[in-house]
């Protein structure tokens, strides 16, 4: 337990990449690791297409504004990872949306990041998650059919820059005990 909290512990978004291809088998491993993420009624939404083409990925930072600090990190990072997500599958039942956040997809999209996000640190890789991007852009560019969502791109990639840790609330200002 403790390499694991150690291991979100040291965590960091990387915006910075070496100029160094991710294995298949390093690739795979990190893929094992989001399929392994719980998920709504265990409906696994989630759908990754994988992009290494340099010119798709030139296409698709366009798609994030320029001012953006995870902008370069598109076109820098050996893979970028699209994250997407089945539409009306997680949080439904028979149809019918069983929250008032109607889809679920965007819970089970952030826990099958996450997983991505820690299996990479402790396999020396490193990751940013994007969200703030012309989703409806980057669709087209995937060809993305409408019964999927892209929720966010994921470079990944060997860090070339880890910065520090930011500053965490403590404990006592985000629980309550009643």
């Amino acid at each position: 337990m403790n390499n694991l909290l150690q291991v979100i512990k040291e965590r960091r978004t990387i915006r910075k990449y070496q100029n160094k291809p991710v294995s298949d088998e390093l690739l795979n491993t990190v893929l094992e690791a989001g399929r392994w993420a719980q998920s709504w009624a265990n409906t696994q939404c989630w759908h990754v297409i994988v992009v290494k083409d340099e010119k798709l990925k030139k296409d698709l930072q366009q798609t994030v504004p320029s001012g953006n600090p995870s902008y370069q990190s598109v076109v820098d990072a050996p893979i970028l990872l699209c994250l997407c997500a089945q539409k009306k599958v997680s949080g439904f039942y028979k149809g019918n949306a069983c929250t008032p956040f109607e889809d679920w997809l965007l819970f089970d999209m952030g826990i099958f990041a996450q997983n991505i996000a820690l299996s990479a640190h402790s396999l020396g890789l490193g990751t940013v998650i994007i969200g703030l991007l012309d989703h409806n852009s980057a669709k087209k560019i995937l060809n993305l059919g409408g019964d999927k969502e892209l929720v966010a791109l994921m470079p990944l990639g060997f860090p070339a820059d880890i910065p520090s840790a930011p500053p965490r609330k403590e404990i006592k200002d985000f629980v309550q005990y009643i």
